[in-house]
């Protein structure tokens, strides 16, 4: 293990953490806090991708943590008076977004993840994190199935890698429900303007949510600047977003690009074809970041029986059977052969 190749025990502002070392490339994860990985940077360049908290922000990222780097969400959005139906039985959820009665973004990006492994060699830098949901979990008392996650991230010459394992230990099929809250840095190129940027998605068609922020089942029409999103590229500040997306892949693959038009550099985030919506939001078009995030289900599928389930992407996993999804964050960069 070099300082080039590296996978340490590190602190980050106080926080324990893994800082991933591979080449240029460098990440931290934060195993206590949700697993969230906070950072991903190339060093060499100077460029810095994720929305990271500062010395100054850090209480405000303990606070908020699904507004900063990559949090996982189990299950994800909201879900209508708290109440998550499935296989005929109304759990209860938590209200925690009071201002819309509704729970929001379920448990697993708050509490600590178990470190399994990490390391580093001449292939790539890496952690494995898990969560074993059983009876005493925190919430398992809300969501009673028996299961294990593992989140792995790497990074290699090729940029930062993120596997997703899920395997239902439970004697029931188990909600698949999730999504990756991915908080962007725009800009992400040192002394740049966000003016400067264009982002494409790979949307769909966008989903009509209540004044409650919870999915009709009904669609709208896409604006010109939404039609410009999914082909050729528009600023991430056109306008104040918090919209919700089906997944439409192109040329096989299911992908958010970020382009600084300048020096042409272009951040993708290939999220793989498993995930079924996008929810894309911009803190009111603050010009500090962007959330393009992959996400299984449309928001409050469960209760949702009248619809078909494929198409909202109430997907269940069946007793004993594992689920599995990569995704990669990557930069294109002009005139260089490696990303």
């Amino acid at each position: 293990m070099t300082q080039q190749h590296a996978a340490i025990g590190d602190l980050y502002y106080g926080i324990p953490a893994i800082r991933l070392k591979f080449g240029r490339y460098e990440a931290v994860a934060l195993p206590g806090n949700g697993a969230n990985l906070i950072s991903f940077r190339d060093n060499e360049l100077g460029y810095s991708f994720l929305r990271e908290p500062d010395a100054d922000s850090i209480e405000a990222f303990k606070q908020s943590p699904s507004v900063y780097g990559i949090p996982f969400l189990y299950p994800p959005n909201r879900y209508e008076d708290g109440k998550f139906l499935w296989n005929g039985v109304t759990y209860e959820l938590p209200i925690n977004e009071e201002a819309t009665h509704n729970h929001l973004h379920g448990f697993l990006h708050t509490v600590r993840w178990e470190v399994e492994d990490y390391g580093s060699g001449e292939q790539g830098s890496y952690v494995v994190m898990n969560q074993r949901v059983r009876e005493g979990h925190p919430m398992f008392r809300y969501l009673p199935f028996t299961f294990t996650m593992k989140l792995t991230y790497s990074l290699d010459e090729l940029g930062l890698h993120q596997r997703y394992v899920i395997h239902n230990e439970d004697n029931q099929p188990i909600p698949n429900l999730f999504a990756f809250h991915t908080a962007i840095r725009v800009p992400f190129v040192p002394d740049s303007s966000p003016e400067d940027y264009k982002i494409k998605v790979t949307i769909g068609q966008r989903r009509e949510l209540t004044e409650r922020l919870l999915a009709t089942g009904q669609f709208q029409p896409l604006s010109p600047e939404e039609e410009l999103l999914k082909t050729t590229g528009v600023s991430p500040y056109f306008a104040s977003m918090d919209n919700h997306y089906t997944a439409a892949p192109q040329n096989g693959r299911n992908y958010m690009e970020l382009t600084h038009s300048k020096t042409g550099a272009t951040l993708v985030y290939d999220v793989g074809t498993a995930y079924k919506h996008w929810m894309i939001w911009n803190n009111k078009a603050n010009k500090e970041f962007i959330c393009p995030e992959p996400q299984m289900n449309m928001i409050n599928a469960p209760n949702r029986p009248d619809l078909l389930a494929e198409d909202i992407g109430l997907i269940a996993l069946a007793p004993g059977h594992i689920f599995e999804t990569t995704s990669r964050l990557y930069c294109v960069t002009p005139n260089k052969s490696k990303s």
